[in-house]
């Protein structure tokens, strides 16, 4: 059974449960001052913590999404080997770069009384052919990809990014960001876009903070270089920077503000919610810079600001005047942004490091973040009657405080 798997948290909690019973029915039998009575009394309250535990480990898990095979958590589920498209295998030596879909699966719209298709969310491998690095994804396509209306039609893509060390699962099930994206598309508060969900390192366990380690795994090439080949390739979307946006929580905040202020040639725009503004160096990211002073700096957004040129991109942070650590430095961020980059802030009154907050953030996010991207020229030849122009976001009846420029 699989590390996620219903079946064995239900499992485990009942043995949990059995062994609790065993050992109260037991335990008289065992209160004898011998050696044997006393090696079972060890064993059973061994064995009902342990269980007990574990229990609880693959509850928390499953809940926060944590790990999703015992692969990933025991450190040898490096992302896959080379994928095979199109019959061709995939490798740097050819610079082919590669996308395996594994299956689809139809996005419900959850809007009362709507009539339609949400979409499609599709699962796949992502293979970088400048990295040879493999990267399991899923890609949501909007119901006008498969609209043989928009035959011609290619698609902006926004990036979304987990926080560390989460699944690509946690963007689905707990934030519901193909469903979100869905309605927004429906109500026409964002332009049809292709949605690629991921988490940030493609190294776990490590924590590579998309960061091209020195002699390490190259996160930064592959999300910058390779993906974009990749999703080219195989979807009809747009390669330029302009067609391209971020968003991510947490590392994934820090990852969509990172890539687009060093690639501004990669992505136009970012939304970081609870994202910080410097690295994380500890135990999970080893030496991400190799010792190197100056790389470090540059990794340091707050240092990039006061000592770089300000890239021609738009970001929007995310935080909350309580209960949230970064705060105080994202009033810094906004106060150090510089032309020609612009900054869009949105402030809870309250809110903690949590999947509840992001659900509160993402709609708003979103949106703002599809209306700064541009869809890539139709094919020649081809009707594209997404044409001449995309709806903007809509902020209006929202319970939540709008987007502040700042």
């Amino acid at each position: 059974m699989g590390l996620t798997s219903q079946k064995l948290q239900t499992l485990v909690a009942v043995l949990a449960i059995v062994c609790f019973a065993a050992t109260v029915w037991v335990w008289p039998r065992l209160s004898r001052r011998t050696v044997l009575a006393f090696l079972g009394r060890i064993g059973l309250l061994l064995a009902s913590q342990l269980l007990t535990l574990a229990a609880i480990g693959l509850a928390a898990n499953n809940w926060g999404g944590f790990y999703s095979s015992w692969g990933d958590l025991l450190g040898t589920d490096q992302g896959g080997t080379a994928v095979i498209t199109n019959g061709v295998q995939p490798s740097a030596a050819d610079g082919v770069a590669g996308v395996q879909v594994l299956n689809s699966k139809p996005v419900p719209l959850m809007i009362p009384g709507a009539v339609g298709s949400g979409g499609t969310l599709q699962k796949i491998v992502v293979h970088g052919s400048g990295t040879r690095m493999s990267e399991p994804a899923y890609v949501y396509l909007p119901p006008q990809y498969q609209d043989p209306a928009y035959a011609g039609h290619r698609f902006p893509v926004i990036l979304v990014f987990t926080g560390y060390p989460g699944t690509p699962e946690n963007l689905i099930t707990r934030m519901k960001y193909p469903t979100v994206a869905a309605q927004a598309i429906y109500q026409k508060q964002l332009q049809p876009t292709v949605l690629v969900l991921m988490r940030p390192s493609v190294a776990m366990p490590r924590d590579t903070e998309c960061q091209d380690v020195p002699n390490g795994p190259q996160a930064e090439t592959f999300f910058t270089k390779d993906l974009h080949q990749a999703m080219a390739a195989h979807y009809r979307v747009g390669t330029a920077g302009a067609n391209w946006g971020v968003i991510g929580d947490s590392t994934g905040g820090y990852c969509a503000l990172k890539l687009t202020m060093r690639h501004p040639e990669a992505f136009t725009a970012a939304a970081s919610l609870s994202g910080y503004y410097q690295a994380a160096e500890d135990s999970t990211t080893g030496n991400l810079f190799g010792g190197n002073q100056a790389l470090r700096e540059q990794n340091n957004l707050m240092w990039r600001l006061r000592n770089l040129p300000a890239p021609a991109v738009s970001v929007l942070v995310a935080s909350s005047h309580q209960g949230e650590y970064d705060y105080p430095a994202t009033e810094k961020f906004i106060a150090a942004v510089k032309a020609p980059m612009r900054v869009s802030s949105l402030i809870l009154p309250s809110g903690g490091h949590n999947f509840d907050t992001w659900n509160r953030e993402t709609p708003q996010a979103l949106r703002w973040l599809g209306a700064r991207l541009q869809a890539p020229q139709a094919d020649p030849g081809q009707p594209d009657p997404a044409r001449p122009g995309a709806p903007g976001p809509s902020a209006s009846g929202s319970a939540n405080p709008v987007i502040k420029p700042s």
